[in-house]
């Protein structure tokens, strides 16, 4: 097989698995209103941006890195760069409030409840989205600005960012952000993990069975946890070396395509951590390949099956509220009941002006 078709088929295949994964969870979150709530709407936009670059990033680096000379122009090359980097800070941004978003989730319910609405969430994602926007374009000026440099190849597609502004960078997109994360999710885990060993300690003097069920669940989720930070500190060490190590950062070295592609993998990777390891993001792609996405299932699912189990206050925090008032008490059993009555009475208070809807219209034929 030839190198370069087999180089473009797994780039093309990388590309289409980061659209398909972050189109289902766009399309799970906006289709179903009981995950319209301020968490999965962070989700959500989070998803857009890794979107865009499956879209748009991955077909184009794809190119870069298996064509010797650049073939879209110097106009395409500064903007290539330019939605990368927006993409790339866009989705930093996201990962830093979903990280903020579990900590006073945990951390501090009182504030989460009054503080974490839509509306405040909503703003939030457009200041992330201005604030990469703006950011990016003063990095990026002189290059931007600079369309007809010299270049040793018809052709070529270089950027190159001084040490300086790549030291600012790496401060703002990387060690900032990075710190954020890692302290925030240490202390969620901590203040989780205490709650977990009081309901432990009072199930196991009950029932045996219950407490190594929650001991497994308690497992799970600082796997998720432990998961989550290395993935994201895999993808993006190895990008900023070359400012580590005090260099220039510039694409036309011979490992920069293999730095970037580990960066890019990301975005196919958030759905994964972010959304599949979670039983609603997972019941709402069961019913969207089953094409049971009609009124009478969004009136009738229930993406919180709680069975009467005792949950770890940890995997309630990592399978996401759908009820954005609702805090994890400490029985996870009473906040799951109180989730699904909370539906029941929407689902109750709207069907009564359907039926009667209905009743009149047959009484007029």
């Amino acid at each position: 097989i030839n190198k370069t078709a087999l180089l473009y088929t797994l780039l093309t295949s990388v590309s289409l698995l980061t659209v398909l994964l972050n189109s289902l969870v766009v399309f799970s979150i906006s289709h179903f209103r009981q995950l319209h709530t301020p968490t999965n709407t962070l989700l959500q936009s989070l998803a857009v941006s890794d979107l865009g670059m499956g879209l748009l990033v991955m077909p184009i680096e794809g190119l870069r890195y298996i064509e010797t000379c650049w073939l879209l122009g110097k106009i395409m090359c500064a903007l290539s760069f330019y939605i990368f980097y927006c993409l790339i800070s866009s989705s930093l941004g996201h990962m830093v409030l979903i990280s903020i978003d579990r900590y006073l989730t945990i951390c501090d319910p009182l504030l989460h409840s009054s503080r974490v609405t839509l509306t405040n969430v909503k703003i939030c994602i457009c200041l992330c989205w201005a604030c990469s926007i703006t950011y990016n374009g003063l990095i990026l000026m002189d290059n931007l600005g600079n369309l007809d440099r010299p270049s040793s190849c018809t052709g070529e597609c270089v950027v190159v960012i001084n040490y300086i502004a790549g030291t600012v960078d790496l401060l703002m997109t990387f060690v900032g952000p990075c710190t954020v994360m890692v302290v925030l999710y240490i202390k969620v885990f901590v203040v989780a993990l205490s709650q977990a060993r009081v309901i432990q300690s009072q199930v196991a003097a009950t029932d045996a069975r219950a407490a190594l069920t929650a001991r497994k669940s308690q497992r799970k989720a600082a796997r998720t946890l432990g998961i989550l930070i290395a993935v994201f500190l895999m993808c993006f060490c190895p990008y900023f070396y070359p400012v580590l190590a005090g260099q220039d950062t510039s694409t036309n070295t011979s490992y920069y395509p293999i730095l970037c592609w580990i960066e890019i993998m990301n975005a196919c990777l958030n759905p994964l951590i972010y959304a599949l390891f979670y039983p609603w993001f997972r019941k709402a792609i069961k019913l969207i390949f089953t094409l049971r996405t009609g009124l009478k299932v969004l009136m009738n699912v229930n993406f919180l099956q709680c069975s009467g189990k005792t949950v770890s206050p940890l995997t309630v925090l990592l399978q996401h509220h759908t009820d954005p008032r609702q805090q994890p008490q400490a029985h996870s059993f009473s906040f799951c009941h109180r989730v699904i009555d909370f539906f029941l009475i929407v689902i109750k208070s709207e069907t009564p002006k359907k039926s009667k809807h209905k009743v009149m219209r047959s009484h007029t034929w």
